[in-house]
């Protein structure tokens, strides 16, 4: 009886744990079929509705870049100016640019600007993707076109870029390498051209050349000026009347400073050339000649602090603002720098070489052009644009000091200057005046000098500046001219006679 109570005992207690399982794996399938039913059934109807339709995307074409006269600015010759684009990488996708979040985030395959125009104007030459959808089977196979939601193209670029001007200057530079910046008196940029280039289209054989083809010269790279600097100084030693028209100073060809540490002498490049003097000139004779003892001298008497304030007053101690990524500041060295960089004093002749443009003084060929330029437009200060409008201040400088700095200028360009290759140019071009200064900076390269020449005439004006390649008037002044010849609309001139050019071939 005992065993029979204990069976029915046991199947009792067994009946209840099988109902008990029961019961809760029901509950599990209730409030699971709950959970998918109503709690998250509309998540998976719309997984599903994704599963059967397809969304194909339509890429948006980027706007073009575009010269002033409505050229399309294309290939080496502009790669300085347009950059490059490339897709985005995996770290950039779901990113937004932060300047156009409108247009939402990068997507994979996605073309953005890297460099260039094509970089700094993202927003506005990049577009907006659309998409077709479609309904498809199991098997991705397209049923039933649904809609269809139309890309929205880039906006172009127009640019101040004048095409043939820059397609020339490409020409006339003769891959040599350097840069050229050309501008009108208001700042606007028609030409920036920088060599070594490259193909935008193709810019994998040029990422390790040791020519640097994608560094662009006229905005990063940082030279010393030699006398294309000179016109500053002058104006600095007019304003803070040092001197004035009635000022004479007597060459000798070489100065002499004798001090505690020795007798040191600074010479000009006519007397180390050829001997030879100038005798006495005054301010507009001096960088007609490009006379480095006159201006060893007023910088003296000016004073390096003086000469600072003017080099900032110029804008060389700032950024031009030019539409670009990759300007860098010039370098400009005072008495405090050279103390805490190179734990020495400055001493007068840091002043004499600062004064012609040569030792620790390191300037952007875009840099130093917009200074100048401050000179051909009379006093006005512009930031410099491709495609923007420039902002110009006035700096407050006399009249009559900037006519005799334009007029020593000018007779740089005529026969007596230091700028042979614009000696006939005049006359060539229904009288047509240039004014314009050579320049030859020595390097610590081996005697190697880099070639500067800058020169206006109406509203144009350019720099062109060779590296390490030799006198400013003998290699960067028949560059200059050959452009101006295009421009203006001349054939190529005969060649000068040597007689007229011996004595200004090496400023």
């Amino acid at each position: 009886m005992n065993t029979l109570a204990a069976q029915k005992s046991n199947q009792t207690w067994l009946g209840w744990f099988l109902r008990g399982i029961l019961f809760l794996g029901t509950f599990i399938l209730v409030a699971r079929l709950f959970e998918l039913q109503i709690i998250k059934g509309q998540y998976f109807r719309a997984l599903a509705e994704g599963n059967r339709i397809r969304r194909i995307p339509i890429v948006a074409a980027r706007g073009k870049i575009l010269a002033r006269g409505g050229e399309v600015l294309s290939g080496p010759d502009f790669a300085h100016i347009t950059g490059y684009l490339s897709e985005t990488t995996e770290s950039e996708v779901g990113t937004i640019n932060s300047k156009c979040p409108e247009k939402g985030a990068r997507k994979l395959g996605q073309v953005i600007g890297r460099s260039g125009l094509e970089k700094f104007y993202d927003c506005l030459l990049g577009g907006v993707d659309g998409e077709e959808l479609w309904e498809v089977d199991s098997l991705g196979e397209k049923l039933r076109f649904l809609g269809k939601r139309e890309p929205l193209t880039g906006s172009d670029l127009r640019t101040h870029i004048d095409f043939n001007l820059q397609t020339q200057i490409a020409v006339s530079m003769k891959d040599k390498p350097g840069s050229v910046v050309a501008t009108d008196k208001k700042g606007e940029i028609l030409a920036l051209y920088s060599f070594p280039s490259y193909d935008p289209k193709n810019i994998e054989p040029s990422l390790n050349s040791d020519d640097l083809p994608l560094f662009n010269r006229a905005i990063g790279g940082l030279y010393h000026p030699g006398s294309v600097f000179k016109p500053l100084i002058a104006i600095a030693a007019l304003e803070e009347g040092k001197i004035n028209k009635d000022y004479r100073y007597n060459d000798m060809g070489i100065l002499t400073v004798k001090s505690i540490y020795g007798d040191f002498s600074y010479t000009n490049w006519y007397f180390t050339q050829y001997g030879g003097t100038e005798g006495e000139i005054d301010v507009t004779r001096a960088l007609t000649r490009s006379t480095d003892t006159f201006f060893y001298t007023i910088g003296e008497l000016t004073g390096i602090e003086k000469l600072l304030d003017w080099v900032k007053k110029f804008g060389l101690t700032r950024l031009t603002n030019i539409d670009l990524e990759g300007e860098l500041t010039s370098l400009i060295p005072s008495p405090d720098w050279k103390l805490k960089v190179k734990k020495e004093r400055w001493f007068l002749g840091n002043t004499y070489h600062f004064s012609i443009g040569q030792g620790d003084l390191a300037v952007t060929p875009i840099g130093l052009h917009r200074a100048n330029l401050a000179i051909a437009s009379d006093g006005s200060l512009c930031d410099l644009k491709i495609a923007d409008t420039p902002n110009c201040q006035k700096i407050n400088i006399k009249k009559e000091n900037l006519e005799l700095v334009k007029q020593g200028m000018t007779n740089a360009c005529i026969t007596g200057g230091t700028g042979f290759t614009f000696f006939d140019f005049a006359e060539k071009h229904n009288g047509l005046k240039v004014a314009c200064k050579t320049g030859t900076a020595e390097t610590n390269d081996d005697q190697k000098t880099h070639a500067w020449f800058t020169a206006s005439a109406k509203d144009l004006m350019i720099t062109v500046m060779v590296e390490k390649s030799g006198e400013g008037s003998k290699v960067a002044g028949p560059i200059a001219r050959e452009i101006f010849d295009k421009y203006f609309d001349v054939e190529k001139t005969e060649a000068i006679e040597p007689s007229k050019i011996e004595e200004s071939l090496n400023e």
